[in-house]
């Protein structure tokens, strides 16, 4: 490893992962690691680029040093990131995988136990196997989530880059909270929260914000398109700020009226059930648990309304396409895992249907402590309510005139 101080975190903090890596894969009996997944990149070394689609491994040997297998335009990012001292690069007309297999056979890895990503999205099955047929003297072995076994408790250091994260993700949802009004499109309310987050120090996140208006807010996933916000309407904003790969994320909604009664126990069942579920998270609690909390109060609403998804997800390091850790956590039905301290999740009690066509939203990030949870934020959860871009009343008719012998 080369020592250096420019990284994300410390120096230490980077030994300390990789000894710990290596603590799981000696459990494991593996001789070396092949890892692939850009967001375990990140956390073991640091590296990143936005070319993650060309193949790109670590390879971690249990006792010798780390070498990394990169594209060739990639390499300048493990030297100008990373405490990573061995490349091997492949040109643009080489074979990734084969480059992947004639380095392990130069590290004397080819007859070991090897694990690797098996369900990695940036290693498919035709690359595993091809590796899979030219190691016939080694054993591989599936080891995913070998790595996750570490991201899932963030150390102070990870908590210390996510309220950067959080400070882009509030600032940007103030911003786009203030854009929404009758007469501006979806777009204009994006751009605005975008531009807020990267001049507040903001970087790329791994999803652009989700603004939806009107009845698009009932189309999942959806989000910018171009379409007017109408009077009257409400607009479904979801804000995913990132610092160093880093992300929390938020929910809001904004309406442009007065609370109608529906909406007003649309918002109130939400922020229940947050404060419900934040006041029982701490170590121990299964996520099974936390995600009863929720769905209970949001069940019981009189409004028509669903949570039709898990209650919550683990967040943290992401790259396009999602900055969900999900897969690593989420707060589900049925799931005996607990939760430990220093675990980060994405609270989202959101309704989806109230009144049969509206979709809702506040939600909240916050990190599990030794005895209960903080969350990030500080903004009020509170729909926005901006009576004066309400529909227009209906103009009263004139009088009729009386009949001349009635009058």
């Amino acid at each position: 490893m080369r020592q250096r101080d420019d990284m994300t975190f410390p120096f230490p903090e980077y030994e300390r992962r990789l000894a710990e890596l290596r603590g799981r894969m000696a459990d494991r009996l593996l001789d070396a690691v092949v890892i692939t997944d850009p967001e375990n990149l990140m956390y073991l070394t640091d590296y990143q680029t936005t070319g993650y689609s060309f193949f790109q491994a670590l390879v971690v040997p249990l006792d010798d040093e780390p070498f990394m297998i990169t594209r060739a335009m990639e390499e300048s990012n493990v030297h100008a990131r990373t405490w990573v001292e061995l490349t091997r690069p492949y040109p643009d007309t080489g074979d990734a995988i084969q480059g992947l297999v004639h380095s392990l056979r130069e590290f004397g890895l080819h007859t070991k136990d090897i694990g690797y990503e098996r369900n990695s999205y940036y290693f498919p099955a035709y690359h595993q196997d091809y590796v899979h047929t030219a190691l016939t003297e080694g054993r591989l072995v599936d080891c995913f989530g070998i790595v996750e076994e570490g991201r899932v408790c963030k150390s102070e250091h990870e908590i210390a880059i996510m309220r950067r994260a959080a400070r882009a993700t509030e600032v940007g949802m103030r911003a786009g909270i203030e854009a929404c009004a009758a007469g501006v499109t979806e777009n204009d309310v994006a751009a605005e929260i975008s531009a807020a987050m990267f001049r507040a120090g903001g970087e790329f996140p791994a999803v652009m914000p989700y603004v939806t208006s009107g009845p698009r807010t009932m189309i999942g996933h959806a989000t910018w398109e171009g379409r007017v916000v109408q009077p009257g309407e409400h607009v479904f904003l979801e804000v995913g700020g990132c610092f160093r790969r880093y992300h929390t994320a938020m929910m809001r909604t904004v309406v442009l009226d007065e609370l109608s009664p529906s909406m007003a126990v649309a918002q109130d069942r939400m922020k229940l059930a947050l404060r419900e579920v934040k006041a029982a998270i701490r170590p121990g609690l299964t996520v099974s648990d936390a995600d009863n909390i929720v769905r209970s109060i949001i069940t019981d609403n009189g409004v028509g309304a669903r949570l039709i998804t898990r209650s919550g997800y683990s967040i943290g390091i992401a790259f396009p396409p999602s900055w969900d850790e999900g897969y690593i956590a989420s707060l589900n039905q049925g799931n005996p895992a607990i939760l430990r301290e220093g675990m980060t999740f994405h609270l989202i009690p959101w309704m989806w249907g109230v009144d049969g066509d509206k979709t809702v939203g506040i939600s909240d990030t916050v990190h599990v402590t030794a005895r209960g949870c903080e969350s990030f934020f500080t903004l009020d959860e509170d729909f926005t309510c901006k009576p004066e871009h309400a529909a227009a009343s209906a103009p009263v008719a004139d009088p009729v005139p009386l009949r001349p012998e009635i009058a």
